[in-house]
């Protein structure tokens, strides 16, 4: 598993299309965000700057995770699935490989990101607020992975690439990556609580800002009950596959 896991690394970042929307996007998209809606000068801008690099972080992660789901549409229509079966590898490896692949591969953003808003736009937490956006972005990405996987279990790799933007940009759109929840309207605020970004938002969010927040264990507990629904049901959608052959 460690090899396959490895291989599957590397194939990610060897693609110039995932360095520029999971690594590049982010960073990009975090500086002008920083700079555009809020003066440089402004006593509130290192505040704000720290809100919108938590949102980029987890936009970069969850693109990420989108990507396991693309390759796994592809091994599915290549019968490359049905070849690994043939090998030591079991069905649970294959499919922890894929997730763990996808949270590993959304380091970068999960690094960078942070190191700009420190070096350049002057955001400053104690240890105990970068921890908790670091594991809070990063573990919160687990539900996000297996909704890659579970697209990915039903796509074509035709029909992957629209499908994961559609999915990356719609949930990170009404999950407030892109708008600031304190800026929505009621409806829109309404409508992001069904998006599990809103969650892993409202996990690392209190490290920067009390506005708008909730009580941690209410958005673990909303997590974890997406990761148990979309695990159960990538599970069962890959056993439908294995019984075909």
């Amino acid at each position: 598993m460690t090899t396959y896991l490895l291989t599957e690394i590397r194939r990610n970042f060897r693609q110039p299309r995932f360095l520029v929307f999971v690594v590049a996007f982010p960073v990009l998209m975090f500086l002008l965000q920083a700079n555009v809606f809020i003066k440089a000068d402004a006593p509130e801008h290192a505040q704000f700057a720290a809100v919108i690099m938590i949102n980029m972080m987890t936009f970069g992660t969850f693109a990420a995770a989108n990507t396991s789901g693309g390759r796994l549409a592809l091994e599915r229509a290549l019968g490359w699935q049905r070849q690994l079966r043939l090998t030591p590898l079991t069905g649970t490896g294959y499919l922890a490989g894929k997730g763990l692949s996808g949270m590993l591969v959304g380091l970068p953003a999960l690094i960078l990101v942070p190191l700009l808003a420190v070096t350049v736009e002057g955001v400053h937490l104690d240890a105990a607020g970068w921890i908790r956006i670091f594991a809070g972005v990063w573990l919160g990405t687990l539900p996000l992975v297996l909704l890659g996987l579970l697209i990915g279990q039903f796509g074509t790799p035709e029909t992957m690439q629209p499908i994961s933007m559609i999915v990356t940009l719609g949930m990170g759109f009404l999950g407030g990556l892109w708008i600031p929840l304190e800026g929505m309207p009621a409806w829109m605020h309404d409508v992001a609580q069904i998006m599990p970004t809103y969650w892993v938002l409202q996990v690392a969010r209190p490290a920067v800002t009390s506005d708008m927040v909730v009580s941690l264990p209410t958005a673990v507990g909303v997590l974890a009950a997406w990761t148990v629904v979309l695990g159960a049901l990538v599970i069962r959608r890959y056993r439908k596959d294995s019984a075909r052959v």
